[in-house]
């Protein structure tokens, strides 16, 4: 058994009992302890176009106060801009191809606000103080989504969390069958009108991602850090699922 604490005003209780499951508090809580020790994660959420990895992101994010990074939203928003990055990016991304690492790796380092990306790395704040309401707050973790989807861009990322002091603790893969990917993609472009979701485009993602990303699953199993989740069923089911696998990453954390 271990306690969980909280600083949400919601909370009836500040201190709760638990044995190995998270006590559903509406989303609220903002500090996770266990044992009175805070444990920060830094996680990985990988899987197919469709899989719905982005919404789980979010969900997550809000949940165990993550900070929550998205390549794909960094890459919409540099294509909403009309950058120049963002031009080539879109170019890219109508072809259903996967944007290059001179585009992406960038965009994920100014995210992650590397010390060695200011004019003065002494000087520099922490990146993961950030103000929320008003007032400085430091997010519990990182949830990285979208990012790596090939093997060079996954010993990136240990490069840039390594400049950082931290390191991956958990990388979730959401698994759901190819029919069901292919019929969410269709779903979304219906309501999106996305120019990158047409039938011959999804079709060419999901080979690309069984080609290229697929071994990026083997290499973090190998490293002993990947966790498979059935994704298949309703958001809520899936999200129950890699909650689960989360707390024990957590409580496992705790105890070293």
């Amino acid at each position: 058994m271990y306690g969980l604490k909280t600083n949400c005003p919601h909370c009836p209780l500040s201190t709760l009992t638990l044995k190995y499951y998270f006590w559903p508090i509406q989303n609220y809580c903002v500090s996770l302890q266990l044992q009175n020790i805070i444990v920060m994660i830094n996680i990985v959420i990988f899987g197919a176009p469709g899989a719905g990895k982005g919404t789980q992101a979010k969900l997550l994010a809000e949940k165990y106060d993550f900070l929550h990074i998205s390549t794909g939203d960094l890459l919409r928003q540099e294509v909403e801009l009309q950058t120049p990055m963002g031009q080539r990016a879109q170019a890219i991304m109508n072809r259903g191809d996967l944007v290059g690492d001179d585009i992406v790796v960038p965009l994920l380092g100014r995210a992650l606000e590397l010390r060695s990306t200011l004019p003065d790395p002494d000087a520099a704040l922490d990146p993961w103080d950030v103000e929320r309401n008003g007032a400085p707050h430091r997010p519990e973790g990182c949830i990285i989504d979208g990012f790596p989807r090939t093997v060079s861009q996954a010993q990136t990322l240990e490069f840039l969390f390594g400049r950082l002091k931290r390191k991956i603790d958990c990388v979730v893969a959401i698994d759901v069958p190819r029919d069901e990917l292919v019929r969410r993609i269709h779903e979304r472009a219906a309501i999106s009108g996305r120019a990158d979701d047409t039938e011959e485009v999804i079709r060419h993602r999901l080979d690309l991602y069984d080609q290229q990303t697929t071994p990026v699953l083997e290499y973090y199993s190998v490293s002993g850090l990947l966790a498979t989740v059935d994704g298949s069923g309703e958001i809520s089911e899936t999200i129950g699922r890699i909650c689960k696998t989360l707390e024990l990453v957590m409580h496992l954390k705790a105890k070293h």
